[in-house]
């Protein structure tokens, strides 16, 4: 197992002070209700231009101290009680680490919990409340290669925010001149109302039994296939990459939880979809609300069955947010989350989280020195799918993450390997 150093630990301050008027970020109610924990992407760069080898920190730091000044909460700190940022310039947390192997040693391992060691110990996935809401690590492998991972507060950012900081920092970063244009404008479109009960929140879950994550890559030419099946077996138009990806990976999951079971169990999926539009593109917060859908036959689980369910679900609750209020969206979306949660506790489904972070640019961020040759995710304590685009192509990249009896049984599902392939193929 790797193990890390830590050369450096610093606070990146702000190159442009936050004006007092910006001083209070309030927090949105969307904010407000969401899980308080810290998001962990990483990035890996195994060859680095000889010209950016020993300046490589330097630049990150001051690209990342001109960019907070745009994204000033990043550098605040969350009351207590999750309803305001202090905007106070106390800054992001900055490590530089050294790893004692190879990087192809961590990305080359079949599961991606080996990723790990490129995020602070311990803060992936962890409360947001007495930690910097941003806290980057640039870690060096004896190759000679870098990862760079960033853990953002969900409280602060969701995944649109936080693809779009990424994005600013590193055009930041390629040239000093660029100004990034966020609105930190959320509680605008999701007040906190006052008659609220401020202590009602998402809570998370954490299973004791331990949870492994693999990748599997989907090309474009087996999503076609898919896409195919699914059109020519039912009404099902124009269905997307990620509907028709997360059915297959979840009929995988019905079959492997019947393989152990010796019978079908109902299942949950929680989807996650981006309220932009209608709301602006440049809103930083969380603007997101969850689509369930639920089987409870076996038949439903069928691919073009589940892609049909899947897109009457997300059209019925866009027509419902379509005619509401935008105040009234938080509220609705507490609502289906309790819902979820509901069902989660009775243990009546399988329950499976799928979130995608395609058409973000992350897979081509750009520092300086080229685009990664892997992004991916800290593995996360709950069964989830999160779509990714792959580094080239149009093809996708999902991180499946399960329990570790239940991956041993999912990877071997010959329908799931008929179109995706794992990433790193297990030699275990």
């Amino acid at each position: 197992m790797a193990s890390s150093t830590i050369i450096s630990r610093k606070m990146i301050k702000l190159l442009s002070p936050t004006p007092p008027s910006l001083r209070c970020h309030k927090l949105s109610f969307m904010d407000h209700i969401n899980f308080h924990l810290h998001s962990p992407y990483a990035f890996f760069y195994p060859k680095i231009p000889q010209n950016y080898s020993t300046k490589i920190s330097q630049i990150l730091e001051n690209s990342l101290s001109k960019v907070l000044s745009f994204y000033y909460p990043l550098a605040g700190k969350i009351n207590n009680n999750y309803t305001y940022v202090d905007c106070n310039d106390t800054g992001a947390e900055y490590l530089n680490v050294r790893i004692d192997c190879p990087m192809s040693q961590i990305i080359n391992d079949p599961y991606n919990d080996a990723v790990g060691v490129v995020f602070p110990q311990d803060l992936p996935w962890s409360s947001s409340l007495n930690r910097s809401p941003l806290v980057v690590q640039l870690s060096h492998f004896d190759c000679g290669g870098i990862a760079v991972s960033a853990c953002t507060s969900h409280t602060i950012f969701d995944g649109h925010s936080l693809s779009k900081f990424i994005n600013d920092w590193a055009s930041t970063s390629r040239n000093m001149d660029f100004k990034p244009s966020p609105q930190f404008n959320a509680s605008t479109f999701f007040p906190l109302p006052s008659e609220t009960n401020l202590s009602s929140t998402l809570s998370t879950t954490h299973p004791s039994k331990r949870h492994v994550s693999r990748m599997y890559n989907f090309s474009s030419s087996n999503l076609t296939r898919l896409k195919d099946i699914v059109t020519k077996e039912s009404h099902v138009k124009n269905p997307t990459r990620i509907e028709v990806a997360s059915a297959l990976v979840h009929k995988c999951g019905v079959t492997m939880s019947m393989e152990k079971s010796g019978m079908f169990k109902p299942t949950l999926m929680i989807h996650a979809m981006n309220l932009r539009p209608p709301i602006p593109l440049n809103t930083m917060g969380n603007a997101v609300c969850i689509i369930l859908t639920t089987t409870v036959t076996e038949d439903e689980v069928k691919l073009p069955n589940f892609v049909a369910k899947l897109q009457k679900d997300k059209q019925q609750l866009q027509d419902k947010l379509k005619d509401m209020k935008k105040d009234m969206m938080p509220l609705y979306t507490l609502e289906l989350a309790k819902n979820a949660m509901n069902i989660i506790e009775k243990g009546t489904h399988d329950v499976y989280g799928c979130s995608g972070m395609t058409n973000t640019g992350l897979h081509k961020i750009d520092f300086g020195w080229g685009e990664p040759v892997r992004v991916t995710l800290a593995t996360s304590k709950n069964n989830n799918f999160i779509f990714m685009d792959e580094q080239s192509g149009d093809g996708l990249n999902v991180l499946i993450t399960l329990t570790k009896d239940d991956m041993l049984k999912f990877q071997s599902n010959k329908e799931l390997l008929e179109f995706a392939s794992p990433v790193v193929e297990s030699t275990k």
